[in-house]
């Protein structure tokens, strides 16, 4: 079942157009699509272990927010069984909407104006979108408000604070350094904090939530690796507003994609901060 708030221009070209501009956003969706199956594989594993500890179970009702391709709002949906339900919300359910299942609801919508009944999800899950909310505050006094008492809310975000090259070209990881610098720049640039996954833990004590759980997973990864090329997809796809920063040139970012195919090439791309709490009966 997919429910829309708002239809994108651009979806509905995709959906309706048979033009040049509709061939290459095609183009474009397939290379989104790519990306996002590339943070799946690297990142499922530890979203799935850190759900099953708040003990989803059949009949649950949750809530996935940033549903991108799907594949864990597809996998809860196989845990909480028919009698359960998933509401998977994006600014774009393009993919999420092939998903052929009676219990998942495609819910396309910002998290920060959606509408939901109040007190209604055992569990929500929410990885690498609040980071890209400046007023993160209202996105998380939402889900809290969607939040049953005694549920369950588990969120991971990234810390690029922890980014730099480590072992590689000498110039070719000075190149990578800077590019890290302009990732830097461009979530200030908009009012967003690069280091966002480190301040969530004091985020949830703020907000009484209880029996807290931080994780901090941080890869030191080679060339090639899952997380390398996620953060090669993401500097080609950003080449532009990280150069816009000045912080960078195109040459920074060619060698930047480079270590990140160099087996050789050492680097820790960014921490990912996993947070767990339950909200009080």
């Amino acid at each position: 079942m997919t429910t829309k708030v708002k239809m994108s221009e651009s979806t509905y070209i995709f959906a309706n157009s048979q033009s040049s501009e509709n061939i290459q956003l095609q183009e474009s969706e397939l290379k989104e699509l790519e990306r996002l199956q590339a943070i799946e594989r690297v990142f499922d594993s530890a979203s799935r272990k850190r759900i099953q500890a708040t003990g989803i179970s059949p009949n649950w009702r949750c809530l996935e927010v940033g549903a991108g391709a799907g594949s864990i709002a597809q996998w809860m949906a196989e845990i909480v069984g028919e009698h359960g339900k998933v509401v998977a919300v994006d600014l774009n359910t393009r993919f999420i909407k092939k998903i052929q299942r009676s219990n998942i609801e495609a819910i396309e919508a910002d998290i920060r104006h959606l509408t939901l009944e109040s007190q209604s999800f055992d569990l929500i899950h929410v990885r690498y979108v609040l980071i890209h909310v400046p007023d993160f505050q209202v996105a998380l006094a939402k889900m809290l408000d969607f939040l049953k008492p005694g549920g369950w809310i588990v969120i991971e975000e990234p810390d690029f604070s922890a980014a730099r090259a480590i072992a590689g070209n000498e110039i070719a990881c000075q190149s990578m350094n800077r590019v890290n610098v302009a990732i830097a720049q461009m979530f200030a640039s908009r009012g967003m904090d690069y280091a966002f996954g480190i301040k969530l833990p004091a985020i949830f004590q703020q907000l009484n939530l209880q029996e807290l759980s931080v994780e901090n997973d941080t890869a030191l990864a080679p060339g090639g690796s899952g997380i390398a090329t996620v953060m090669k997809m993401s500097a080609e796809r950003l080449a532009d507003k990280y150069i816009a920063t000045g912080k960078a040139t195109q040459q920074d970012i060619e060698q930047y994609c480079q270590i990140a195919e160099d087996p050789r090439a050492w680097a820790i791309y960014y921490s990912t901060i996993g947070v767990t709490a339950s909200k009080g009966v």
